[in-house]
C-alpha cells in the first residue's frame, strides 16, 4: 500500500468512527490517533485501516473498546503531590472563604474518578484547617466530574478504588476520607459533592458554568492546536472572576486565553482569571 492509499484509508476510518460514535477524531493529534488505533488493530489481529473498518462493521462492540483506547485514563489520588499542596493553599483556601464553602469545581476529563475526589479531599482539608468541618458537611460545594469515555464514567460513578490508586496520597488523608478495606470508597461526605456526567470537550460547552475551579490535567495535549486554543478560551469563559484553572505540568496555555488568564504558579501550571 502506498503512503497516499494509507492516508486515504486512515481518513476514511476516522470519519467513520466520528460519524458512528460522535467522537471528534479530527481534533486529536494525528500521531496520537494513529498510535491508539494501532493498539486496537494489534489486539484484533488486523494490519490495515481498511481491515479494521470492516471489523467495526462485523463487531460493533469494538467501537467501545476503541473509544476506551482513545481516551486517557492514567491517574491516581493526589497525583503530583506538590501540585495539590500549591493549589490547596492559598488558592482553594481563598475560594472556600470567598464562597463560604460553596465552591463550584469542574474536573474536565475525570478518568476513573481519582481527580474529582482529590479535589473533594483538598476542599475537606481546607475546611478542617479552618476549623469548619461542620460547615463542610453541609456546604453546597459541587464538583462536576465529566468525561467522554463510557468506562471512565462507570468507574467514577461506582467510586470503588484499589489500594494502588492511593500510592501518591498521604496515608493520613486516605485513612481520613476513605474506607479501610479494598475496594476503598470515599466517605459519604465526599460522595455527595461529586456529580458524574458524560461530556465531550470537543463538541459541547462547559456543563454548568460558572466555576470557581477548573481542573483539566494532561488532556488538551492530545488535541491539535486549534482545538487546544478553543478549549482554553472555553475554560476562561467558564471561570468566575478570580477563578482558578489547573493544567498538567507539561501543558502550556496559549492563544487568546493567554490575555485573559494570569499565570500564578509557573511550576504547577496554576492560572487565575483576574477579578
Amino acid at each position: 500500500m502506498t503512503a497516499e492509499q494509507d492516508e486515504r484509508a486512515f481518513r476514511a476510518l476516522t470519519q467513520k468512527v466520528s460519524a458512528a460514535r460522535g467522537l471528534r477524531c479530527e481534533a486529536y493529534k494525528e500521531k496520537c490517533l494513529r498510535r491508539r488505533l494501532a493498539v486496537r488493530m494489534r489486539a484484533r489481529g488486523v494490519h490495515t485501516f481498511e481491515a479494521y473498518s470492516r471489523l467495526l462493521d462485523e463487531d460493533t462492540s469494538e467501537y467501545d473498546r476503541l473509544l476506551d483506547a482513545l481516551t486517557i485514563n492514567v491517574t491516581k489520588f493526589w497525583r503530583n503531590a506538590a501540585t495539590w499542596q500549591a493549589l490547596t493553599d492559598p488558592y482553594l483556601r481563598e475560594l472556600w472563604r470567598a464562597r463560604r464553602g460553596g465552591v463550584r469545581a469542574w474536573s474536565a476529563g475525570c478518568a476513573s474518578g481519582e481527580e474529582p475526589y482529590t479535589v473533594a479531599v483538598a476542599l475537606a482539608e481546607v475546611a478542617r484547617a479552618l476549623g469548619e468541618e461542620a460547615v463542610f458537611a453541609t456546604a453546597e460545594a459541587r464538583i462536576d466530574a465529566t468525561d467522554v469515555d463510557r468506562e471512565s464514567l462507570e468507574r467514577t460513578a461506582a467510586a470503588q478504588f484499589p489500594d494502588s490508586a492511593f500510592a501518591e496520597m498521604p496515608a493520613d488523608l486516605a485513612r481520613r476520607y476513605f474506607t479501610a478495606v479494598a475496594p476503598r470508597r470515599p466517605l459519604p461526605v465526599l460522595q455527595r459533592l461529586v456529580r458524574v456526567r458524560r461530556h465531550d470537550l470537543t463538541r459541547e460547552p462547559p456543563p454548568e458554568p460558572p466555576y470557581d475551579l477548573i481542573v483539566c490535567r494532561n488532556v488538551v495535549i492530545y488535541f491539535d492546536r486549534p482545538m487546544q486554543e478553543r478549549l482554553f478560551s472555553a475554560f476562561a469563559d467558564a471561570l468566575v472572576p478570580g477563578g482558578i484553572l489547573l493544567l498538567g505540568k507539561v501543558e502550556t496555555l496559549f492563544g487568546p486565553a493567554r490575555e485573559r488568564l494570569t499565570l500564578e504558579d509557573p511550576r504547577e501550571r496554576i492560572y487565575r482569571r483576574p477579578a
